[in-house]
């Protein structure tokens, strides 16, 4: 089965940090994500005995915690969004590719939404940045509603905190290879809109591999309890970052729109 035709495809790779300001440093990880059909979760569900929709399980993907983050379905929410930028996909297929709850918990530091019209063609890509406050913001990429071709590539100023160790201010970079039989997403913070070279790069890069009960489980072994690795690596890099002599940036007031671009 192909990824168009997939209610739910799984995939593996790895997560590369380079920060490029003093102090400098860099890591790398194993990760492995999701990617959903956001109307064909319940269908996914019952299709896999190991992964559930807004249920636990061994994996799961609750709806509360994307979107809206109600509780509350989440295609009227995109579409909704989509409309505001002048877009129609005319029924086509929406899908998400994020870390998926592992046994009832999960941390997406990045979640991303690809929205495809029903000719096939990609026409936006939704970026879902998420802090350790809780907090979240999305960045629209897209050209109008017209076709994108990949590798996607946009940029966006930064408007949303992330990071304690870096200014709320700066421009991202954005290039996307959108998800077939790999993916990539690389997401370059840089200083000024200006600034030809990143203060930041993040380079997140998968292929798929075999899917149902026996993919998750190989992936559960293959990296267990990731979603709790994601977020001890979160706080253990900034406690690094901290003990170099990083500068420290209060948090400020999260923008007022959810959305932005």
């Amino acid at each position: 089965m192909s990824t168009a035709d997939s209610a739910l495809a799984l995939y593996k790779g790895s997560l590369f940090h380079e920060r490029r300001i003093a102090p400098k440093y860099q890591f790398r990880y194993r990760i492995f994500s999701v990617l959903a059909d956001i109307d064909r979760l319940d269908e996914a569900a019952k299709t896999h005995r190991l992964f559930s929709h807004n249920r636990f399980n061994l994996v799961s993907l609750y709806d509360r915690d994307h979107g809206p983050k109600d509780g509350s379905a989440l295609r009227p929410w995109i579409d909704q969004h989509l409309h505001k930028a002048g877009i129609d996909l005319a029924g086509g297929r929406v899908l998400l590719l994020c870390y998926p709850r592992i046994l009832g918990y999960v941390f997406n530091p990045l979640s991303v939404w690809f929205c495809y019209h029903a000719d096939g063609s990609l026409r936006a890509v939704l970026a879902e940045v998420r802090n350790t406050f809780n907090e979240w913001h999305g960045y629209l990429l897209h050209e109008a509603g017209q076709p994108m071709e990949p590798p996607i590539r946009d940029k966006a100023d930064k408007v949303f905190h992330v990071s304690p160790f870096l200014p709320k201010q700066g421009h991202y970079r954005f290039r996307i290879l959108p998800p077939d039989a790999r993916y990539g997403v690389t997401v370059n913070w840089h200083e000024t809109a200006e600034a030809d070279t990143p203060a930041l790069i993040a380079v997140q890069t998968a292929e798929r591999v075999g899917g149902g009960d026996k993919g998750l489980l190989r992936l559960f072994s293959t990296v267990p309890l990731m979603t709790l690795k994601v977020i001890f690596a979160i706080h253990w890099q900034a406690l690094k970052i901290w003990l170099r002599g990083g500068r420290f940036h209060r948090k400020p007031k999260p923008p007022g729109t959810e959305i932005s671009g």
